[in-house]
């Protein structure tokens, strides 16, 4: 049955803003985060929304949920596991993007990673891993699973 409030379907985040410092969105930085974000997650670069220390968008799989990065004179700062949630459809997408990850911080050790946990709630685990990277909130990506 729909929300009384959403009749035509139910809403979905769209997106996440962050403000960073000009130097942070500056071409080789643009680079480092678009090489991280594509690579470990498939997120792409909404390349007519970039503007030079201004501005940069990642599309997260889809178009209509994305990251927008933007700078500020006092760029967002945030305790270390703030963080915005990504949800996947399986166990092994999840240990996937973990794998994509630690592989990356291999050559980057810019890569702050926690590893797999798993919150038993007893009709569901929550199995969860955190990652950052160059920007100032985690990303918790999430998978649901639902016990008999």
């Amino acid at each position: 049955m729909p929300h009384p409030f959403y009749p035509t379907g139910t809403p979905h985040l769209n997106h996440v803003a962050m403000s960073l410092s000009p130097d942070q969105l500056d071409e080789r930085n643009r680079a480092d985060i678009c090489r991280f974000y594509r690579e470990v997650f498939g997120f792409e670069e909404m390349e007519t929304l970039t503007i030079d220390r201004r501005r940069l968008v990642l599309a997260c799989v889809h178009w209509d949920q994305f990251l927008f990065l933007i700078t500020e004179d006092e760029p967002m700062h945030c305790p270390r596991m703030d963080h915005f949630g990504f949800a996947v459809g399986s166990m092994d997408e999840l240990r996937a993007v973990r794998d994509r990850a630690a592989a990356f911080r291999v050559d980057d050790d810019r890569v702050d990673l926690i590893d797999l946990n798993t919150d038993d709630q007893g009709m569901v685990k929550i199995h969860s891993m955190y990652v950052r990277y160059l920007l100032p909130m985690m990303v918790e990506v999430q998978w649901w699973e639902f016990t008999p």
